[in-house]
Order: structure tokens, then C-alpha cells, then sequence
């Protein structure tokens, strides 16, 4: 069948897989091989090196293209990894508009590592098109964003986002990790490239880490981002790949479930008397809940809210859990909860009295009733 589909759920099922015409097989083989034979005259017959391409790694970039409609997919050890070589694509004196409500690993990667190559960095409020307007300049090459934001579940608008890189003829890339393609589509917006925590939703069993990198178009910037996969070598490994790939098939139907449990959770938590404000762009308390829904096709997982009492009493909450796994992370078929700002360290802007939720697949009247007994 075709790579594409016009039902989401098919295409999850159905791209970059088909059946092994050596066996019949229906699941994928894993090919461990690190090395393939070269022709006598040392052409290769096809693969060559297991860092710079593998049968199971291009099944898995198929499917994420197809996911996300782009035309090629890069797969990485991490998202770190697949963010590390966004910023190492560029050169010395670029300039990068990166949204402050970025995840801190990303935050981290741009200000202790590619400090020393020479990057010129401005750290906005994406959600303030005026705000990412005026930080642009001539020098100007990329702007990065986080929508949803990790872990306020802030939004930004990403097509006018793409319009402001485009008259200045820079890159627009959107971590798109909290919506996965499951809920919204950033190259169809505009973007020049979407980067997932593949470790995350994608593989949905907090089983796995890998990050991609999905490109609207192919040309000398997706060359420059697959010669650095392969040179920098940090490349997933072919069962790696072949569980991510598992992972997309039942990824539509996972976040159907998810989303609307992490939507009644936030919906008891606003009514609760021992929270403060509760962070989900379902809520129409949420202040750019019509951008959600103009810009998604459903309202997420994820969920964040404050705690009254400051962070003595998110701290304890977060340790009467009994339901929820007290655990970094997010995405996995368990509900997951953590006190944010602990979690980040010391210099973290995240709200000390912040709780992040991951909703799982638990039956929601369970996770309320945990959640209920931990507040009170």
C-alpha cells in the first residue's frame, strides 16, 4: 500500500513496513549486522556500515515521514541527539531565536555546548509573534519552538512562526514531542522541520530512547543534517529501531485513549480546592485554547497544574502517589508524575510549585481517585 493514507491510523499500521519476501514474515526481521559485502571491485551491493544506514532504520524513518508528510526522516540515538545536530548544522556567527519555554535539555545543549561554536543565541517568548519579530536579524538562521511547551503546555502559533522564518529567509524547526503526529502536523504549517523525542509517545512503552528529525523538503540543509546522523555517529541501534517502529502502530489509538483521560484529569483538578491553576490547552481556561484547537487535532497527554500550598506541599504530594510511578519521562502506557522543578535542578524557572502529569492508559476514575487521596 501506499506510504500515505488518509486515515492516520492506517498509516501507523501500514508505512514503512511490509512483509519479508525471504519468509512471509509479518513483523519486520532485526538485522544486527554491522557490516555488509561489497562486490569484488568493493561497490557496494546496498548497505555498507551499520552507522550510516541499516534495513531497520530506514523502516523506521519510512514510517515517521508518512506520520508526519515529509519527504525524509533521520533517526537518532536521543532527542538530544537529533537537537545537537540541528544546532551543529549551522555555522560560527549564526544567529538562533529559541523559545525560553523549551525543554531544558534543548536549553542546555545550546548554552553548554554550542556556546564554543559561536552561536549567537536570543531566548523569546514564542508565544509573542511581536517579541520573535524583533529578535530577529540579519544573521538570523533558525528559530526554534516547543509546542505544546515542556512542561507549562504553553502554544505557539507555529504557521505564523514559519511566515516570520521565511521573510528572513531563515529555518523554522518545531519540537513537536508533547503533540506527536498523532495530534498535529507542524510541516504542514509551514515548518521546515519537526524533531520528536522518539523515546517518548513514538515509542510509547518507556521502553526505548531515539529522537528524529522529519524535513518538508530535501535539499542541502536534510543532506547536512543525514551526513551529520552518520558522522557523528549517534545513530539507533537496529533493535532500537525495530521497537520505535512497533511503537507507531498503535500510536493514534494510544493518544485517542491518553488525551481524553489527561482532559478529565485536568478538568477535576480545576474544581479541586488544593490547586491553584491547572496547565492543559483542552481547558477553555487555557489562554490560547482556540489556537489549539485551530492548529491540533487533539488536546494532548500531558498535563501540568500548581499545587496550593507551594512546593512543600507539591513535593508531598507527589510522594503519597500510590497509582502514578514517581518517575522522569512521559509518554508510556503508565501514568507518570513529578515535582518539575526538582527534576531540573536548582536554576530552573519551572514553578516550585509545579506538578507534571503524563496521563497513561489507566482507567481515569482510578487515576482521580489516587490523585484525590495524594492532595488531600
Amino acid at each position: 500500500m501506499s506510504e500515505k493514507s488518509a486515515h492516520f491510523e492506517t498509516t501507523c499500521v501500514h508505512a514503512g513496513r511490509h512483509v519479508d519476501p525471504a519468509t512471509g514474515a509479518v513483523a519486520p526481521p532485526i538485522h544486527l549486522s554491522t557490516t555488509f559485502e561489497r562486490k569484488p571491485d568493493y561497490a557496494p551491493e546496498g548497505y555498507v556500515y551499520g552507522r550510516s544506514a541499516n534495513p531497520n532504520r530506514d523502516q523506521l524513518e519510512a514510517c515517521l515521514a508518512a506520520l508526519e508528510g515529509g519527504t525524509t526522516a533521520i533517526a537518532f540515538a536521543s532527542g538530544a541527539a537529533a537537537a545537537s545536530a540541528v544546532f551543529q548544522s549551522l555555522k560560527p556567527g549564526d544567529h538562533v531565536i529559541c523559545t525560553r519555554d523549551a525543554y531544558h535539555g534543548v536549553l542546555r545543549i545550546l548554552r553548554e555546548i554550542m556556546s564554543t561554536w559561536e552561536l549567537k543565541v536570543s531566548y523569546v517568548d514564542a508565544s509573542d509573534l511581536a517579541a520573535l519579530q524583533a529578535a530577529v536579524t540579519r544573521d538570523t538562521r533558525l528559530i526554534w519552538v516547543e509546542s505544546p511547551s515542556n512542561p507549562l503546555l504553553k502554544l505557539t502559533d507555529i504557521a505564523a512562526v514559519a511566515d516570520i522564518a521565511r521573510r528572513a529567509d531563515a529555518y523554522a524547526v518545531c519540537d513537536s514531542t508533547f503533540a506527536t503526529p498523532a495530534l498535529q502536523n507542524p510541516l504542514a504549517l509551514g515548518m521546515d522541520l519537526v524533531m520528536h523525542s522518539t523515546t517518548k509517545y513514538i515509542g510509547g512503552h518507556s521502553d526505548v530512547t531515539g529522537g528524529a528529525l522529519v524535513a518538508r523538503e530535501s535539499g542541502a540543509w536534510a543532506e547536512r543534517l543525514r551526513f551529520l546522523q552518520g558522522a557523528g555517529g549517534a545513530v539507533p541501534s537496529p533493535f532500537d529501531c525495530w521497537m520505535l517502529l512497533r511503537g507507531t502502530a498503535t500510536l493514534g489509538v494510544r493518544l485517542q485513549a491518553q488525551s481524553a483521560t489527561a482532559l478529565s484529569l485536568a478538568r477535576w483538578l480545576e474544581k479541586h480546592p488544593k490547586v491553584e491553576q491547572v496547565f492543559h490547552p483542552g481547558l477553555e481556561s487555557h489562554p490560547q485554547h482556540a489556537l489549539a484547537r485551530r492548529q491540533m487535532r487533539g488536546f494532548g497527554a500531558m498535563l501540568s497544574f500548581n499545587a496550593r500550598g507551594g512546593e512543600t506541599a507539591a513535593r508531598q504530594a507527589t510522594t503519597r502517589v500510590k497509582l502514578f510511578t514517581r518517575a522522569t519521562s512521559l509518554g508510556g502506557v503508565e501514568s507518570l508524575i513529578e515535582h518539575r522543578a526538582a527534576v531540573e535542578g536548582p536554576e530552573s524557572p519551572t514553578p516550585k510549585q509545579l506538578i507534571r502529569v503524563s496521563a497513561g492508559l489507566e482507567h481515569v476514575d482510578d487515576l482521580i481517585a489516587d490523585l484525590d487521596q495524594a492532595l488531600a
